[in-house]
């Protein structure tokens, strides 16, 4: 949060935990803790139905998810559900909250995909003389989200039911937001580079396309664009860590002229105890309004360091290896080590054009493993050479379970 001080940015966290508290969220640090409390708050029967709908959501059917979302939208259900976002709603509340108030011009908001209206409640909290807009897909998250804004007193908020896919609200706003609704198609892989030991993706128009007609994000775009105003901003943060995602998501952006107003900033935050790496989160204004350039690199933010001084054996735990990076940055850290040996190595093609390569080496005076594939994930284990059965031993599993 760029002007904000640091007063200012505990004043508005402090809100958002009296927001959040008022809607009956709370924070846990632990799983255990979470699903005692789960499991007092809900019975049996509840659970059931609520897993059950879990999996159908997981389908990806845009029934399913209207009928999970309806559901959680219950009094009951939704504080111990929408609980397990907390630490989400800390990490993007106070920074969108931060973008609203520093835009004087910025007077009409809507929020895309507002569920049942948490952060578009706190954000019209905050801002009373600004006007906001919610609108999801899901009926009873609307009901829920009038109520709660009728019971907060809020005049400066409506919600309003529709999918985007079908129609848009009548009128133009000077920022939009969505938040993790974009791109909901959360098991899509993305595209694929064109090999196992390259991130570049330069002339896929086609899978381009296909992209966003699985995911849907060409016309929520399309949508979207005739909502901005000229001057307008869109916040926009999704599940697009992995660069086989952030790719199409950023050129999909490019291509109907939405440029970056700030430097994007991926976010870290805590689903309980389970570590989201998430984002990037996305500032953009009409492509003219921005000098700065996208990023395609596999970790903008460096990733993470290779010193060779460091991997000593037993400085940390003796059964861990020396070292191990499972990030892209570990193509790099593979690329530069010294006089490689290949033991084993195996690369295969599957059905749908994606590759994946293991192979087993010594390097310097270590042993090491290295995976790749096509949808950039990138595994690098460096051992010392008396635990090279161990290395082998993850070898057959992994290139056992290729095609």
């Amino acid at each position: 949060m760029p002007r904000d001080t640091r007063d200012e940015i505990r004043t508005t966290l402090h809100a958002l935990d009296v927001h959040l508290a008022w809607w009956g969220l709370r924070q846990f640090t632990s799983d255990e803790a979470y699903f005692r409390w789960q499991r007092e708050a809900l019975s049996p029967a509840e659970l059931t139905t609520l897993h059950q709908l879990v999996e159908q959501k997981r389908r990806g059917a845009s029934a399913d998810e209207v009928s999970f979302y309806d559901t959680t939208a219950d009094t009951i259900i939704l504080p111990v559900l929408y609980s397990q976002q907390y630490d989400y709603y800390l990490a993007i509340g106070p920074r969108v909250a931060d973008r609203i108030g520093e835009g004087r011009s910025l007077q009409s908001i809507l929020d895309v995909g507002c569920g049942v209206g948490i952060l578009s409640t706190f954000y019209a909290r905050l801002y009373p003389d600004k006007t906001f807009v919610g609108v999801d897909r899901s009926p009873a998250s609307i009901a829920r989200a009038r109520e709660q804004a009728k019971a907060l007193g809020l005049t400066n908020v409506r919600f309003e039911c529709l999918d985007l896919d079908h129609r848009v609200p009548a009128s133009s706003y000077d920022l939009i937001l969505a938040t993790h609704v974009l791109v909901q198609a959360e098991h899509d892989p993305g595209i694929p580079s064109r090999s196992w030991n390259t991130f570049e993706r330069a002339g896929e128009s086609q899978r381009q396309a296909d992209f966003e007609r699985r995911t849907g994000i060409g016309t929520k775009l399309d949508r979207l664009g005739t909502l901005l105003s000229p001057q307008g901003r869109m916040i926009v943060f999704e599940k697009t860590r992995q660069l086989a995602r952030r790719v199409p998501l950023q050129r999909a952006l490019a291509a109907r002229d939405l440029g970056l107003f700030e430097q994007p900033e991926l976010i870290r935050y805590r689903l309980v105890e389970e570590i989201a790496d998430d984002g990037p989160f996305y500032v953009l204004g009409r492509g003219t309004s921005s000098q700065l350039l996208w990023n395609e690199s596999p970790e903008p933010d460096g990733g993470r360091p290779f010193d060779r001084a460091t991997l000593k054996p037993g400085l940390t735990d003796p059964d861990a290896p020396l070292y191990e990076n499972h990030w892209p940055s570990a193509q790099r850290v593979w690329e530069e080590l010294r006089n490689k040996h290949l033991l084993k190595e195996t690369t295969c093609q599957e059905a749908d054009g994606r590759q994946l390569h293991v192979e087993l080496g010594q390097a310097e005076e270590w042993i090491y493993l290295y995976c790749a594939n096509t949808l950039d994930q990138r595994q690098l284990v460096l051992v010392e050479p008396a635990r090279t059965v161990m290395l082998e031993s993850y070898y057959r599993e992994i290139a056992g379970g290729a095609p």
